[in-house]
C-alpha cells in the first residue's frame, strides 16, 4: 500500500550518479496512485516515504546511473517491469573510487556486481573502481561460458578449473593471465 497524504521529495543522492538494486515488484503496488514523474525514455516514478518505485522497460546504466532490476518473474508484462528500492538502497557512484566488488553464482552462470555499501558484503572480495569491475566481470563470463581459453589446461574437472579461476579473479588483485598461469 502506498501512503500518499502529502508530496514526497526524493533525497538528493538518488537520481545523479548512484548505484541501486530493485526488486521487481505486483504491479497492484502503484495501482491508483498518478506518477511523481515521468522521463524522456518513458520510465515512470512513484515516490514514497519508504522509497522509489519505477517502471520501465530498460534498466542497467540509466544516464550517470546503474540500476539493476531482480527479476522476480511475475510476468504482469513481458517487458515492462516494475521495480522499488528503499531510499537508503541507493549508493553513491563513481568512476575513481573503489566502490565494487563481484558476486558469482555458479549454477545460474552469473557473474554481477555489488556495491561496497550492500549491507551483505563481507569485506572479503576485492574492492575495485567501475572500469576495473567491468573488465573482472567480461572476463569471468569468458571463463564461465567458453571453453577455447582452457585448451593449454590438463584437467579432468573444467567446472572446478572455471570455480578456483573465478573465484580467484573475485578474491584477489592477480591479473588473469597470473591467475592462470597458476593452474598450468
Amino acid at each position: 500500500m502506498i501512503e500518499n497524504t502529502t508530496k514526497i521529495i526524493p533525497p538528493s543522492n538518488t537520481f545523479k550518479n548512484t548505484f541501486c538494486v530493485f526488486t521487481e515488484v505486483s504491479r497492484t503496488e502503484i495501482q491508483g496512485k498518478e506518477p511523481d514523474y515521468c522521463s524522456d525514455s518513458g520510465s515512470v516514478y512513484f515516490y514514497t516515504e519508504k522509497g522509489l518505485y519505477r517502471l520501465s522497460n530498460h534498466w542497467g546504466r540509466l544516464g550517470n546511473c546503474k540500476w539493476r532490476l531482480i527479476d522476480k518473474g511475475l510476468n504482469e508484462h513481458p517487458k515492462i517491469k516494475l521495480g522499488f528500492a528503499l531510499w537508503n538502497d541507493f549508493y553513491e557512484d563513481n568512476p575513481w573510487d573503489f566502490l565494487y566488488y563481484l558476486e558469482v553464482d555458479f549454477t545460474t552462470k552469473t557473474v554481477l556486481y555489488q556495491h561496497k555499501n550492500n549491507p551483505l558484503y563481507d569485506g572479503r572480495a576485492v574492492l575495485r573502481t567501475s572500469a576495473d569491475t567491468m573488465k573482472r566481470i567480461r572476463q569471468a563470463k569468458n571463463i564461465i561460458e567458453l571453453t577455447n581459453w582452457s585448451k593449454h589446461f590438463a584437467v579432468a574437472d573444467l567446472e572446478e578449473l572455471r570455480k578456483q579461476i573465478v573465484t580467484d579473479l573475485i578474491y584477489t588483485n592477480l591479473t588473469l593471465e597470473e591467475i592462470k598461469r597458476n593452474y598450468l
